[in-house]
This record gives C-alpha cells, sequence and structure tokens, in this order.
C-alpha cells in the first residue's frame, strides 16, 4: 500500500515535509527506486536487517527527522489534500496542545468512524473513540482526548523525544496509550482535530482478531497500567484492571484463543520488575495531580462492557 500512502501525500496543500519510511526488514521489494517514482517528495528510506517492531521503528524515523512537529502515517492510512496542513494549523493555534489526533474513517466502510482519538478507561483497557459508529453523527467535535491513535498523528518532536519516544519493549500495539500516557504524566495535552482526516484500512499486517494482535495488546495493556497509573489510582483500581484482564482471558479461552492470551498474561508478569523500575523514574518525574488526570480518563464502571458488547454485535474487535 505504499505506494497509494505516497500518492496521497503527494496531493497535501501544505508541501514542507519530509517523509521517513522505516522498512522492517520487507523482502516484497516496496521500497526499490521510490526515489525515482517519488521524485517530487523529499524521501529518506532506512532499512532494518530484522523486523524490531512498530515502536522501535517510529522511534528510530523520531531520530532522524529534522522538523519541529512529527507526523506518524500509516503505510494504510490515505489522508485527504489538507490533512497535514489541518494538522499544523490546529497546532499553531492551541499551543497549549502538544499532540494532535486525526479523524479516522474507515476505507472499506466509508459510513463508519475507525476512531476520533485513543480513550483510557480506569480499568486499564483502552480503545479508539466512536470507533465503527456512524460518521455522520460522532466526531465532529474538537476535543480534548487522552491520546492520539498514531496511525495518524502529529507530536511535538522535543516532547516525544523528551519522554523517551515509544517504550520499545513493546514492539507493537498498545505503544501509542503508553506513550499518551507519559506525556500526560509530565504535563502535556492532546487534542483531536475532526477537520484533519485519513481513511484507514485497518490491521492490514497483523489482521484482525490475530494471535498476534491480542498477545502484544493484552501484555502491554497490563505493563502500561502497572508503569504509568500513579497513586493512590493504581491502588484504587488495581481490582478492577485484575478483573478486566480475567474477563477477557475467559472470553479468549472459548474463543480458541486461551494458549495466546495466558501467555500474555504470563510474560506481562515476568517483565513487571523490570516495568516497576521504569515506573520509579515515570512516577518521579509526574508533574499533574492523579485528580487531574482523572479528569481526562474514562471513568464510567459499564463503559467497557458497552464498548465490548457493540463491537461483538458488529462482529469487530
Amino acid at each position: 500500500m505504499i505506494h497509494q500512502c505516497l500518492e496521497y501525500l503527494s496531493q497535501q496543500t501544505f508541501q514542507g515535509f519530509e517523509i521517513i519510511i522505516i522498512d522492517n526488514s520487507s523482502s516484497d521489494g516496496s521500497i526499490e527506486n521510490l526515489n525515482k517514482k517519488w521524485s517530487t517528495l523529499m524521501i529518506k528510506t532506512e532499512k532494518l536487517a530484522t523486523n524490531k517492531g512498530y515502536a522501535i521503528a517510529n522511534n528510530i524515523g523520531a531520530r532522524l527527522a529534522n522538523g519541529k512537529w512529527l507526523a506518524l502515517l500509516n503505510v494504510d492510512a490515505f489522508p485527504e489534500p489538507d490533512w497535514l496542513e489541518k494538522l499544523l494549523s490546529a497546532a499553531e493555534e492551541n499551543p497549549e496542545y502538544t499532540y494532535f489526533s486525526s479523524r479516522q474513517i474507515q476505507v472499506n466502510s466509508p459510513d463508519l468512524l475507525d476512531g476520533a482519538g485513543d480513550a483510557y478507561h480506569v480499568t486499564g483497557l483502552a480503545w479508539r473513540r466512536y470507533y465503527n459508529q456512524l460518521a455522520h453523527k460522532y466526531g465532529h467535535q474538537a476535543e480534548e482526548v487522552f491520546s492520539v491513535c498514531p496511525t495518524a498523528a502529529l507530536y511535538s518532536r522535543e516532547e516525544f523525544i523528551k519522554v523517551g519516544g515509544f517504550d520499545e519493549d513493546y514492539f507493537s500495539y498498545f505503544e501509542d496509550v503508553d506513550l499518551g500516557f507519559r506525556l500526560r504524566l509530565s504535563g502535556e495535552k492532546c487534542l483531536y482535530v475532526p477537520e484533519a482526516v485519513v481513511h484507514h484500512v485497518g490491521s492490514a499486517s497483523t489482521g484482525k482478531r490475530s494471535d498476534f494482535s491480542v498477545y502484544y495488546g493484552y501484555r502491554n495493556m497490563i505493563w502500561t497500567f502497572v508503569k504509568n497509573m500513579p497513586a493512590p489510582l493504581i491502588w484504587i483500581f488495581l481490582p478492577l484492571h485484575i478483573s478486566a484482564i480475567l474477563f477477557f482471558a475467559i472470553y479468549l479461552t472459548l474463543r480458541g484463543q486461551g494458549k495466546v492470551i495466558w501467555k500474555a498474561i504470563f510474560d506481562a508478569m515476568s517483565g513487571l520488575p523490570k516495568m516497576i523500575k521504569k515506573r520509579r523514574m515515570i512516577q518521579k518525574n509526574k508533574k499533574v495531580k492523579p485528580s487531574e488526570l482523572l479528569k481526562v480518563m474514562s471513568t464510567g464502571l459499564f463503559e467497557p462492557y458497552r464498548e465490548f458488547v457493540q463491537r461483538n454485535k458488529r462482529q469487530i474487535v
């Protein structure tokens, strides 16, 4: 999909940008001769010898970048012509915010939203706001959200680097929520920009409901809660966090993915000493009060259940 993505980037109304493509050891020849075919674009490519995962690849791209802003864009996300212009305008008009989320539309079901920023619940669960909801009804209001979906997002490069970028132990999945949480703890704020629109295929590399997404999603969800939830909130919400994990462990076991979900939980527990060490540093440097953090979290007790039921009815996870 890389040529389709570049075609959309070539049509951006704002053109003062460089494109950095990190190739996670692909073998299909997809990045060969990109500069020749797309000679009007400033493209840098970095091919990795092995697949180091989404988190490391994006961090490498951030270090190679020269601009003030990092616009992350997945290869299966196709931005409308004014996408980048709208994000940069929002950044200029709202200097109190340092990271910005796009409005995502499903490519295969253009009447449905793919997301409008990330929500984070006190149980440790997270989801894309308004996912699979009618696009003409939802997600039209600019507002503060917990964090961004990096499918199509804008970060201050300075703040991204300052908090360490994506956690490279994550490999893939939940790294966006974790980064958003750490930015929140450092005092930064996130704005959803409904005018900045992309059309997203979704799970083009890993597949929906795959063992890959289940393993990394749930392992990293546990790590994110342990690392970032400040005291006393971590002790207040820990029973809810454990309950949520057990609920989905049972559900996924009944769905035939018991082996992978229990491996995810076991590996998350095995990695706790390392995550607790990271937690000490994160919490030591936090600049916001737990009460302020709660204001941007989802707190409804049955909100995750309603989200789960709605998605399950539509056969989408």
